[in-house]
């Protein structure tokens, strides 16, 4: 088994909350003073709102949990012979699950503490300090191609707020594809990363980004409204673990579903959770922007909007689309 890495040893000895002294951290650690404020440093750097106290030590404003693979994977039911494994660092999950390839087991689970290279869709980044967020990627192989696909990332949006909701977190929407909002901003982000032949078979990378707790340095780098489960949960998120194995669960469960029923029962829920649905949009795409009104999904899982009293489907991979401020 590999050694602890050295940041992680350290906030373990924080996730309670409480002063810890330097003195008491480098006697645990092992280290020097001097060792344990550069981790202390690298933690900063990496989006944890560390304080430091006169005479009392170091401490986190708030209790964290970290990851634990035996605890997760305790809490699995689907596909317990599938593959999960946890890292303290990556550069990204998807890219991880990419490298296992092509031998990797179907609904492999790659979880990360902290990514470097953590992005979204449209390649916008995804910042994830330790122990403030869940970042996984699932892994499932499908006998056909893209042709099949089609509506998969609603499907994995609508399984995502059904593990959330499972798990206590209320009021959670979905703004078409696959963000998962509340009235308060993103909560989540989900990122379908598809490799192989156009007529099949194919390889699909499901990646999730979920933020538990936002710290100060993350907020600042926002360029949208966001929330977290604290805000949602009145200060006290859920179990992470427990949360951890919901999501996956719901993954598993989900692509299993969709291989067999495809998009129609997905679309059922989705529509009782659509954030768009009689909103005014503006829709920009190939003919600059228009104004519309969100009329639901079609068959094939894309966006219907209203234009000019007429429907248009909205296709991700060829507009944006946002809500009209007013």
């Amino acid at each position: 088994m590999p050694p602890e890495p050295p940041a992680r040893a350290l906030l373990s000895q924080l996730a309670a909350g409480d002063a810890v002294s330097g003195e008491a951290l480098a006697i645990h650690l092992g280290v020097t003073r001097a060792a344990v404020w550069k981790q202390i440093a690298a933690l900063r750097a990496m989006g944890l709102p560390i304080e430091a106290r006169s005479r009392a030590g170091y401490r986190m404003p708030w209790p964290l949990q970290l990851l634990d693979l035996p605890s997760i994977a305790s809490k699995l039911g689907t596909a317990p012979g599938s593959p999960v494994h946890l890292h303290w660092e990556l550069d990204s999950t998807q890219d991880e699950l990419a490298r296992l390839l092509p031998d990797a087991a179907d609904l492999t689970v790659v979880l990360a503490e902290r990514q470097t290279l953590g992005r979204g869709r449209r390649s916008h980044g995804w910042l994830s300090p330790p122990g403030l967020g869940i970042t996984l990627s699932c892994l499932k192989h499908f006998a056909g191609g893209p042709a099949v696909l089609s509506g998969l990332s609603i499907a994995m949006g609508v399984c995502v707020v059904q593990a959330l909701t499972r798990a206590g977190v209320p009021g959670l929407q979905l703004k078409w594809p696959n963000d998962v909002v509340t009235d308060q901003g993103k909560l989540a982000g989900i990122l379908i990363e598809v490799s192989g032949e156009y007529d099949g078979p194919s390889v699909v990378r499901v990646g999730v980004g979920l933020n538990v707790r936002l710290s100060p340095a993350v907020l600042s780098q926002l360029d949208q409204p966001a929330t977290d489960l604290a805000t949602l949960c009145g200060g006290t998120p859920p179990d992470r673990n427990a949360l951890a194995a919901c999501v996956i669960e719901g993954l598993r469960t989900g692509l299993l579903r969709f291989e067999q029923e495809g998009l129609a029962p997905f679309a059922k829920d989705f529509a009782h959770m659509d954030w768009l649905a009689g909103k005014p949009l503006s829709v920009r795409g190939p003919h600059g922007m228009q104004s519309g009104i969100g009329r639901g999904l079609d068959a094939r899982g894309a966006l219907r909007v209203e234009i000019d009293g007429r429907i248009t489907p909205v296709y991700s991979d060829t507009v944006s689309v946002r809500p009209q401020q007013g």
